[in-house]
């Protein structure tokens, strides 16, 4: 237990880590702890980012309606806020839980949103790592043409591609190439 006099950021840190051991509860309590210290201080980014932090245990929990409540209430928060950063990752975050509901279309929407985003702040790796995401909603919902173009997008987008995705970036080109393309 964290004693009294613990700090908004100790109990974020302490969330953290307990986040990371899979002491789901327990970190939800120090997020929820620090949430409310954060706003009490005037601090609506941390703040929003501790909402932000509750959405995705709760979505690891399956509790869907808390997950979409805390993510929709801390991208509204990031908004507003002008964090785009911020806004934008929450938004992978909300298109990931729709994604793993099956409710694909508003996968897609999140994650076009989130996509957009990405390519005005310039961070072409989150880009990249969205358009796959997005890509899959794609092509699972029936339109696999241009799912699988959104996904290649992605590949050639990643500054950072894991061995398979670099090794599906050759096949890419492989056939493109044969097919005709450049």
């Amino acid at each position: 237990m964290m004693e009294n006099t613990a700090s908004a950021q100790e109990l974020k840190e302490e969330g953290l880590r307990l986040f990371q051991e899979g002491l789901y509860e327990d970190a939800a309590a120090r997020f929820g702890q620090a949430q409310e210290m954060f706003a009490a201080k005037g601090n609506e980014l941390e703040a929003a980012e501790m909402v932000n932090n509750l959405g995705v245990i709760y979505r690891m929990q399956g509790k869907w309606d808390e997950a979409i409540a805390a993510l929709d209430e801390a991208g509204a928060s990031f908004a507003r806020l002008g964090d785009h950063d911020r806004e934008a990752r929450t938004l992978g975050n909300l298109g990931g839980l729709y994604a793993s509901r099956g409710e694909r279309d508003k996968a897609k929407e999140c994650l076009r949103q989130a996509a957009d985003i990405f390519a005005e702040l310039g961070d072409v790796q989150r880009r990249g790592e969205t358009l796959l995401a997005l890509g899959v909603q794609m092509w699972k919902t029936g339109d696999r043409s241009a799912g699988l173009a959104t996904y290649e997008a992605g590949l050639q987008t990643l500054q950072q591609p894991t061995v398979s995705q670099k090794a599906l970036r050759g096949l890419s080109s492989l056939r493109t190439r044969l097919l005709g393309g450049q």
